[in-house]
Parts: C-alpha cells; structure tokens; sequence
C-alpha cells in the first residue's frame, strides 16, 4: 500500500513539473482592466486613393494583435480592416531584421543591410514615401512615441549606413522635405557636438516648432510643424491617454487642407522596447493604446472616402507566444522566447479604397510599391 501511495505522489510531482516546464520559460499574466468599445466601421464605397496612412507597429506580430484581442474582450479596431496579407521582414545581410532595415524597406521598396536607415546595401540615400509625396505635390508627415533620432522615423526622413548615429540622423531632418512631424527627442536637436541647432534651422525652413503641447494643439496655421515636446521618448501610456491619437489627427486635420492630399506614417514605436524588456503588461497597454490609435484613423478614413490605411509592422520583438487566457475576462497567460527581434512574418492590414491590393504573402518592399502606386495613380496599374 505505501509502494502504491509513493508512485501515485511520485506521478502527481512528475506532472506537477511537466504542467509547469510545458512553456519551456517562465510566463506572465495581465489582465487589461480598462476595456473600450469596438464599432463596426462602414466600408468607404469610393475607389479611389487621394490619402494614405501607412501605420506601423513596432515590433507586432499576429501574436500581439491577437493577445491584444483577448485582452479587450474579444474585439479591437483592427478587425475593420477589410484585407490582410503577410510581410517578410528579412534584411539584405541578415535573416532576422531590425528597425533600420526592415523600416527603410516599408519606407523605400528596397532591401538593405540591418542597422541601415534610408540608404540602400551601398550606403547610397534612396527616396522614400515623403520624397513621393512631395513629388506629387502631396503633404506627408509622420507621428511616433519614440524619440526622432529612433529607426523608424528616420527610415522615412533621414539617411545613414548606422542607425546608431543619432546627432547625424536628427540633422538630415530640415532637408527631408516632411511637412509634419511629431514624436520626442528634443535632447539632440540642440547642444548636439558639432554646435547645430537643429530647431533654429528648421524654423529658418519655415516651420513652426512647438516644444510643448499646448502650442502643439494651438497652432493652426500650416501643416509646416515640428513638434519635439519631449527631451527623449513620450511618457508611458498610462500617463500619455490618447497622445498618439491625438497627435496623429491633429497632422490629418492640417494635412488634409492640400487638395492634392498627402502621405502620413503613424508609429506605435514603445511596443518594441516592451517587447525587447520581457514585459507583458506594457506590452499590452502599448498595443491597446495604438489599436486605439487605429480606430480613430480609420473612422476618419471612413468618412473621408478617398483614404487608404495600411496597418503593418517593420519584424517581430520578443517571440511573445499566447498559452492560455479568458477573453470573458480579459486575461492573457504569455511567455518570451528571445529579447530581441525574431524572423517571424509579420500582419498587414488595410482599410479604405486600395485595399484588396494588401492581401497574399510578399516581401514588405512590396507595400513600398504598392502605396506609391496608389499615391500616384489613385489605383494600381
């Protein structure tokens, strides 16, 4: 009788020890305590492109969408989008990208080397969606939460072989051309070590800089604005609300006054550093916060009618990988597999005329050739 009651505690503690090494690393919960509404948006009947927004998030996977998800209940604004396709995110010199490169590609239609920012695999500067717009007589403008010497808006604005050179990077931004630009990174515009002042010459340009956020949102003149109210990222998003959304309507509203339309690149950029701390329930807030942003651009889109928005992410952060939850609850049970990047494929989802030209598996140059197609016809030829 005791052999019999030894193996049966002996088998308990054998599965006890397999229930928790089933994930292979340690997991986390969080459940997302402030759900919000999701409302189905109606299509845009028109069929032709005037607009497009091309949102990025950094670092997001279909892994994060869909923790995402579960979180809010079982419903986020992305799922208005009417097409969704899969992007490869790899770099010209290596298999698992970053920023730099996988942005530069989104950015530019052209793979190049990781770390790289703006330049194609000799270091030489391509033209990017901006240097499009601007072509066609278009405003752009971009809108982030992370400093604006970080990878992404630099892949639209600004070029070098080293993402790292960040004083260098800030610098090309008086001569890129973009109309409106929001996000943080006041520290480098000015003291910098070569005596620019960065915020001077744009102003000699003819933009309005704005260091703080109440000129930010008073100003109404032009869309020529550069907004810098942060010395280095936004504050974290339960200290910022709807910054991002905010920031990102406040460019629509200005930009939208050119006839001619305009071009603009929205990033949830903090998803990325969440993803690289391990840290689920920051992760989940930044998601949220930029599905959110997603909702209120594509309500803008829907009543606009000639506006395409594209949804997608430049590489995955963090390998998260959903075990368990409840979505009647709101709670998500996660674990990571890296601290870094990891080669999976990443969503793209669009909404508004242009759409249906999103959908199947390519490589994420292709969503470079696609918006500029549709930026300069309209439709794609």
């Amino acid at each position: 009788m005791k052999i019999k009651k030894a193996l049966v505690i002996a088998a308990l503690a054998l599965c006890v020890q397999s229930a928790s090494a089933q994930y292979n690393m340690p997991t986390q919960t969080f459940t997302y305590d402030k759900p919000y509404a999701v409302e189905k948006i109606a299509t845009p009947k028109g069929k032709k492109v005037k607009n497009v927004i091309l949102m990025i998030g950094d670092g997001m996977s279909l892994m994060h969408v869909y923790t995402a998800w579960t979180a809010n209940r079982g419903k986020l604004w992305l799922e208005n989008a009417t097409a969704t396709g899969l992007s490869k995110t790899w770099a010209a010199n290596k298999l698992v990208t970053d920023s730099g490169s996988g942005g530069t590609s989104l950015a530019t239609g052209v793979k190049t080397n990781y770390h790289a920012v703006g330049v194609d695999t000799e270091g030489k500067p391509v033209p990017s969606l901006v240097d499009v717009a601007k072509e066609l007589g278009k405003d752009a403008g971009i809108a982030v939460t992370c400093r604006l010497w970080d990878a992404t808006p630099c892949d639209f604005c600004c070029h070098n072989v080293d993402r790292d050179k960040e004083e260098e990077l800030v610098g090309d931004y008086p001569t890129s051309g973009v109309d409106f630009v929001f996000g943080g990174g006041a520290e480098k515009f000015t003291n910098r070590k070569d005596g620019r002042n960065v915020f001077s010459e744009l102003m000699q340009k003819g933009y309005h800089v704005s260091r703080s956020l109440d000129d930010f949102f008073a100003y109404d003149k032009n869309s020529r604005v550069f907004a810098v109210p942060y010395d280095k990222d936004t504050p974290l998003p339960d200290e910022r609300g709807d910054l991002l959304a905010r920031a990102s309507m406040k460019g629509i509203e200005l930009m939208n006054r050119n006839k001619k339309g305009f071009f603009m690149m929205i990033e949830g950029s903090q998803l990325d550093d969440y993803g690289h701390f391990n840290q689920l329930d920051m992760l989940m807030k930044e998601t949220l916060d930029f599905d959110q942003t997603v909702g209120k651009v594509m309500k803008w889109a829907a009543e606009d009618g000639e506006t395409l928005v594209v949804v997608t992410a430049d590489h995955e952060t963090g390998g998260l990988t959903l075990v368990n939850g409840n979505k009647n609850e709101g709670r998500v049970e996660c674990c990571f597999s890296t601290r870094d990047h990891s080669g999976a494929m990443v969503p793209v989802y669009a909404f508004g005329p242009g759409a249906e030209h999103f959908t199947g598996i390519y490589e994420n140059t292709d969503v470079f050739k696609r918006i500029k197609q549709l930026l300069t016809y309209g439709v794609i030829k």
